[in-house]
């Protein structure tokens, strides 16, 4: 759900080009599965895209991330055990922080870290409830958390693309056309998420 939603906000803010989205779960119980009907009904009424495979995630792939978005506190303890260093554990965040940093953007100008709750950044609150043995009501309460999340998510990697941006136009030897033929869809010019 929530990289159906994301791939929608990039596209829509042009930034599809630049930043990849992927997902993956931490257990391998649903790998090679599409997605929850449920979720697929939903995603559909919002007129979001609906294909999707699962597959678990490989600590290996921290490598090649810039952030790793988790729904709820477990999945950041059991992903930053699988992190392979400090600064790949780093790279982990939940999406709900981004949805309360929101609110904090008049005070604190572009979102460059979500909001920490106390303790060691992880809160209850913040969790996206799996609506897996839920009623149908709760995938589309599901959606909207992703969605509101989504927007300040969107915001924290327009603010660090844009700054990147900014750093390589004004790198000293910077060659501009050298830059605009390359690929677009090169990882290392793209942004993951």
């Amino acid at each position: 759900m929530a990289e159906s939603v994301l791939r929608a906000r990039l596209a829509e803010d042009g930034l599809d080009g630049l930043v990849e989205v992927d997902s993956a779960g931490t257990g391998g119980w649903h790998e090679g599965d599409g997605a929850d009907p449920r979720t697929v009904a939903v995603l559909r009424a919002g007129g979001y895209e609906t294909a999707h495979t699962a597959r678990q995630f490989h600590a290996s792939w921290f490598d090649h991330l810039d952030l790793v978005i988790a729904l709820d506190s477990g999945h950041v303890r059991e992903l930053r055990s699988l992190a392979p260093t400090a600064q790949d554990a780093a790279k982990i965040r939940l999406l709900r922080s981004y949805a309360a940093d929101m609110a904090d953007m008049a005070d604190t100008g572009p979102i460059s870290e979500p909001r920490r709750a106390s303790g060691h950044g992880l809160a209850g609150d913040l969790d996206v409830p799996d609506p897996y043995y839920g009623h149908f009501a709760a995938f589309e309460e599901c959606l909207e958390m992703v969605e509101t999340a989504s927007d300040g998510l969107l915001a924290a990697v327009r603010a660090t693309v844009t700054a990147r941006t900014v750093a390589m136009a004004h790198a000293p030897g910077h060659d501009t056309d050298r830059h605009q033929a390359r690929n677009p869809h090169s990882p290392r010019q793209k942004e993951s998420a």
